[in-house]
């Protein structure tokens, strides 16, 4: 099998962010969780200011703290080494959040997609409710991928976790994560690492490349390239 990781560019990459808005709009992320996310940086003094952008996402770690501190093997690793999680054996106790070195791992606390259940008007009488526009187009939320369904929870219940699955349900069917393909300077590359003439592994031979956090012993899958500002 394949086993699969995630190179990023970060001198391709622009600091746009529409990597986390396509990771939003592909897998029906509420407002408030990030399967996508970044961490950006100012240190210096005018002139001599240096800018650090680095887009977050989970790592799907060979040796992933959060699976080995689920109680109920709901995180587990599946056999193309991706790091999933089973909504139905997840009892929300949140031990794989407080376990990943990340902060990657996200908890619904209520119930998703408040905005598309309200029946308050922003303008009254001048535009839709939320719950209007819901029950006139017939689905959960307006911009909902049914594609999502296919191998996880399409929409994640109140009460449990959930996070980057490098879009697995896309992979499956031998296409990148959405992430990848929508970003606008080519700065991510998925493949296979343990194929030597996969397009990532020659890019990690080209260019010097770090992964976050190596001292924690979690083997990230995800790996930084050059330099944002370099």
């Amino acid at each position: 099998m394949a086993r699969y990781g995630m190179a990023i560019d970060l001198h391709k990459c622009v600091g746009c962010s529409a990597c986390s808005i396509a990771c939003k709009s592909e897998n029906n992320v509420d407002v408030g969780i990030f399967w996508s996310n970044y961490k950006h940086r100012t240190t210096g003094q005018f002139p001599n200011v240096k800018y650090e952008y680095i887009p977050m996402l989970c790592n799907h770690c060979e040796n992933a703290a959060c699976v080995r501190a689920c109680p109920t093997g709901a995180m587990y690793k599946d056999e193309n080494g991706l790091t999933l999680h089973d909504p139905d054996k997840c009892i929300g106790c949140k031990s794989c959040m407080q376990a990943c070195p990340y902060g990657v791992i996200s908890f619904n606390k209520d119930k998703p997609h408040r905005y598309w259940r309200d029946e308050n008007e922003i303008i009254t009488d001048g535009t839709a409710s939320g719950k209007e526009i819901q029950e006139k187009l017939g689905v959960e939320i307006p911009y909902y991928n049914p594609d999502r369904a296919a191998t996880y929870e399409g929409i994640r219940p109140k009460g449990i976790v959930e996070k980057c699955t490098f879009c697995d349900h896309r992979v499956n069917d031998g296409l990148n994560p959405w992430c990848v393909e929508s970003c606008p300077a080519d700065a991510r590359t998925f493949g296979d690492l343990d194929d030597p003439n996969s397009e990532i592994n020659k890019l990690l031979a080209r260019y010097d490349n770090k992964t976050l956090l190596p001292h924690k012993g979690t083997k990230p899958k995800v790996f930084y390239l050059r330099g944002y500002n370099n």
